[in-house]
């Protein structure tokens, strides 16, 4: 699934090639990617019809254009693109939703192979900085590399929870944008196990853990994002080259690159984790208190 990086990358693309324009017609191909916005799909196309969009917005791995009081949401799930193409270029196999513009130039589409992403149009609502978010939008925590984050708040929060560091990190509620491939780069960095409790963290701990993931997610931003098939790619078709340089996600059996003890994979909610047996300890278990 793309995450922060790969979703910013694509918000840029797009704030160069769609900000100001105007939508002049919107083709749905598959109604399931339209099925976030309940009114239905020829709704959504009447709703879009005319509209200018203002700006291209992200809050985690969310993309949205305003476009007045309401705006186009974007969520890619877990193999979505955002494609700006001339017409005449032949449609894409799993092309869901094409957008054309009032000036004739580069249209904009939303492909996607196994449809868990999607595009809907949403009310904006005000946000907590006195801006405007969609509300579909508005439970989502801010991400580490939002300007607004709150270091203090987050550290507290994530002390209090009752849960494994790593299940805290992928709560997007709580901290958004960071998803499995950079939890488990900030944690190798961190030298922390996914299943450490958050309660026994200290604030250094999660002070450290948080700078980790800002520094993976920005260097991974400036490599274009992390691609390990094509799946991935920024609006231009180009795909992210930071898979290069991950320590830990993805490596099982390769030597850690501080240790040299195999990174090892567990299986993690449907998923999979990557860590240094040796770097990264597992934590130990309660003990139980007896009376």
């Amino acid at each position: 699934m793309p995450e922060l990086p790969e979703v910013e990358v694509v918000r840029s693309g797009l704030q160069r090639w769609v900000a100001g324009r105007s939508i002049s017609d919107v083709e749905v191909l598959h109604a399931r990617s339209t099925r976030r916005h309940e009114s239905g799909p020829d709704d959504l196309v009447s709703r879009l019809r005319g509209r200018t969009v203002r700006c291209v917005s992200r809050r985690g791995k969310y993309l949205w254009l305003p476009l007045g009081d309401d705006a186009l949401v974007i969520h890619l799930g877990m193999s979505g693109q955002v494609l700006m193409l001339p017409a005449d270029v032949p449609d894409e196999a799993h092309l869901r939703v094409r957008f054309a513009f009032t000036d004739g130039g580069l249209g904009m589409r939303f492909v996607d192979q196994r449809t868990f992403g999607g595009v809907m149009v949403d009310t904006l609502v005000p946000d907590d900085d006195g801006g405007r978010i969609p509300s579909c939008v508005a439970h989502i925590g801010r991400d580490p590399l939002d300007p607004l984050f709150d270091r203090a708040r987050f550290t507290v929060a994530l002390r209090r929870r009752r849960t494994e560091v790593k299940r805290a990190l992928l709560d997007q509620s709580l901290v958004s944008g960071i998803g499995n491939i950079y939890a488990d780069e900030a944690l190798w960095r961190a030298r922390l196990h996914g299943a450490r409790p958050t309660d026994r963290l200290t604030r250094g701990q999660v002070d450290a853990l948080l700078g980790h993931a800002q520094d993976v997610m920005t260097e991974a931003l400036a490599k274009g994002g992390t691609s390990f098939d094509s799946l991935y790619v920024n609006v231009n078709g180009q795909s992210g080259y930071f898979s290069r340089s991950l320590n830990a996600y993805g490596q099982e059996g390769e030597p850690c690159p501080r240790c040299a003890t195999p990174i090892r994979r567990e299986s993690f909610m449907n998923r999979s984790s990557y860590s240094c047996p040796s770097c990264q300890r597992g934590p130990r278990p309660r003990t139980s208190v007896r009376r």
